[in-house]
C-alpha cells in the first residue's frame, strides 16, 4: 500500500550545524540527497527534513526568505509515544544547542513542548492519549 510522504524544506544558517543538530536528536542524515548546500534529515520513513542553505532554498522559490529567529513561517509538530518521549525529545533538542519555545501544554490526554532549532524553526513535540483518539 502506498504511503504518502513529507518533505519539509527549510531555509538554514550554516548546513553543518543544522546537520549536527539534527544527528544529536537521534535523526539519521541520508547522505544520497545531501551535500554542502543542503542535508537530507530522516525523522521517519515517511517524514524528511530537508535543511538547505540559503542560496540553494531560493532556487525553489522567488519569495524573500523569512527571517525564522524574528518571523514565524511554519509551526511544525511531532508526535510521540508517550509524555516521557516528549519530554526527552525537548531536553535533547535544547542540549544540543536548540531552545525551549512557548510554554508546557498539559490538557490530560494531550501533553506537548516546543523546542526551537538553531536557525530559529519551531517544532512541537506532542503526545495524545490513544484512549481518546476515535478510529
Amino acid at each position: 500500500m502506498y504511503q504518502q510522504m513529507i518533505f519539509v524544506n527549510l531555509a538554514v544558517n550554516d548546513v553543518e550545524v543544522s546537520k549536527k543538530f539534527f544527528s544529536e536528536l537521534g535523526y539519521t542524515i541520508n547522505a544520497q540527497f545531501s551535500d554542502e548546500n543542503a542535508a537530507s534529515v530522516v525523522i521517519s520513513d515517511t517524514i524528511v527534513a530537508m535543511l538547505l542553505n540559503k542560496q540553494r532554498y531560493s532556487d525553489f522559490t522567488k519569495k524573500e526568505i523569512a527571517d525564522s529567529t524574528k518571523t514565524s513561517e511554519v509551526l511544525l509538530c511531532l508526535s510521540a509515544e508517550s509524555r516521557e518521549k516528549v519530554d526527552e525529545l525537548v531536553d535533547r533538542a535544547i542540549a544540543a544547542g536548540g531552545s525551549a519555545s512557548g510554554e508546557t501544554q498539559d490538557h490530560g490526554v494531550m501533553y506537548g513542548r516546543a523546542f526551537d532549532d538553531p536557525d530559529g524553526h519551531t517544532w512541537e513535540v506532542m503526545w495524545m492519549d490513544p484512549s481518546v483518539v476515535q478510529g
